[in-house]
């Protein structure tokens, strides 16, 4: 039944396909025609805006000249002085649309000789006035020169916009003709196409029950290996988990190791000297000698409380967490020379997440020291009733969050940690303007 379906969804395709090239031909011709129809619309209706602007300029220009002549005073003549600036303007911007158009350049260029002439016997009349000749102007005034100047652009400008309305209703013709075409054609297209569709329909019935078939044994599929991805992924956080717990513990029992152990035999070593030192008193270069193993007694036994500090923090299981991040922003702002501000508040929380918390802070502490080159930085510590929040945060370089690996600076064994003790871990950081990290962690009653 499949292969004998093919060659007929294949007929239906290729209707199909003719219906919407058949359409988008019509569309594009039409498109074309109503294109040059509105172009030539909008032509028709600047050329009467711009006719209009003159007519109104050469009335403005009129009505300038004959207040000034009347009173003399300059005040009058400013309509006059600007619809004389604008004429010139207005007159250019129509050669410029009746470029393509001989007929209608051609009256145009018979407009701007009555309005240059009508132009010219204002002007004459003004001079006459400037210079005081009352009955020479009022002679120029009396004649009938100006209007039949007058009447003459009234009939050039007249005869332009109606050529403008001819154009007009053109287009208006031209585009309504544009649309007819474009109803009748997406009619019949459309009816090709519900044909071609019909036959489509009909054909694809079959393959759409197994279709739906094989996408019930992908889904079925898809869920196992769903399953299997979310079982795995399940062992894989346990067993990070783990591996962190036993780091941890590894930690602890290898800090508890170097302060009995190691401890004892440097402090052993270091009673030695001193016992040797004063038995040798009398040799200065031995005592030099041994004063300088003291120092490096010394020095070595300040490196084993370091080392053990850095892999359990004893002042966390005997000061408290907020005294431990204290120390720790102290030391690290010692050792960096970065400022710390501090804003801790007390809480109460369970070993494994104080523990969290000091090993988040001190990541972050020490990507701040390596990268940010930040020049401040900020712990903050809230608590509230039910959650704990803890922010570090400083004023370096930043990076885009987005574009970073998930790996990079320790984020991902940071977040890991916070998510294993059933905290939420979220990073803000800008190019430029700084970084915060922010861990929510839930406090339960102890």
């Amino acid at each position: 039944m499949r292969w004998l379906a093919f060659p007929r969804i294949a007929l239906s395709l290729t209707l199909a396909t003719l219906a919407a090239l058949v359409l988008i031909g019509i569309n594009e011709a039409g498109f074309r025609e109503s294109s040059h129809a509105l172009e030539d619309i909008g032509e028709a209706q600047r050329a009467r805006v711009a006719l209009n602007e003159l007519l109104q300029d050469v009335l403005d220009a009129e009505t300038g000249q004959r207040g000034y002549l009347l009173t003399g005073e300059v005040r009058y003549r400013e309509p006059y002085d600007t619809a004389v600036t604008q004429i010139g303007g207005n007159l250019a911007s129509l050669r410029a649309l009746y470029a393509t158009r001989p007929d209608e350049l051609a009256r145009t260029e018979r407009l701007a000789e009555h309005v240059a002439r009508k132009l010219a016997e204002m002007d004459v009349s003004i001079r006459l006035r400037e210079r005081g000749s009352e009955d020479a102007w009022k002679f120029v005034l009396t004649t009938d020169v100006g209007r039949e100047e007058m009447n003459a652009i009234r009939a050039e400008a007249n005869e332009l916009i109606a050529m403008s309305n001819r154009s007009l209703m053109v287009g208006q013709v031209q585009i309504s003709k544009s649309l007819r075409l474009a109803r009748l054609g997406i009619a019949l297209v459309a009816l090709a196409g519900l044909f071609a569709f019909w036959l489509y329909l009909r054909q694809t019935h079959a393959l759409r029950l197994a279709g739906e078939r094989q996408q019930e044994a992908l889904q079925h599929e898809r869920n196992a290996l769903e399953a299997e991805v979310s079982e795995r992924t399940a062992t894989l956080a346990e067993l990070a988990t783990h591996l962190q717990n036993v780091r941890e513990t590894e930690r602890g029992f290898l800090a508890r190791e170097l302060h009995d152990e190691l401890g004892s035999l440097l402090t052993a070593a270091k009673l030695d000297v001193a016992r040797l030192k004063s038995r040798l008193a009398d040799s200065p270069d031995a005592s030099q000698r041994l004063q300088h193993l003291t120092e490096l007694l010394n020095s070595g036994i300040a490196l084993k409380r370091r080392i053990i500090e850095d892999l359990r923090p004893s002042s966390l299981s005997n000061l408290g967490l907020v005294a431990s991040l204290e120390i720790l922003g102290r030391e690290f702002a010692d050792q960096s020379g970065i400022a710390v501000e501090m804003a801790l508040e007390p809480v109460t929380l369970d070993e494994s997440r104080q523990l969290t918390i000091y090993r988040m802070v001190q990541e972050c502490l020490t990507n701040i020291g390596k990268y940010a080159q930040a020049t401040e930085a900020t712990i903050v510590l809230k608590n509230y009733d039910n959650h704990v929040i803890v922010e570090v945060g400083d004023n370096g370089t930043g990076f885009d969050v987005n574009s970073i690996r998930p790996a990079t600076h320790g984020l991902a064994g940071m977040r890991h940690r916070v998510q294993a003790a059933d905290g939420k871990l979220t990073v803000a950081s800008t190019v430029g303007k700084g970084t915060r990290l922010s861990a929510m962690l839930p406090a339960p009653r102890l």
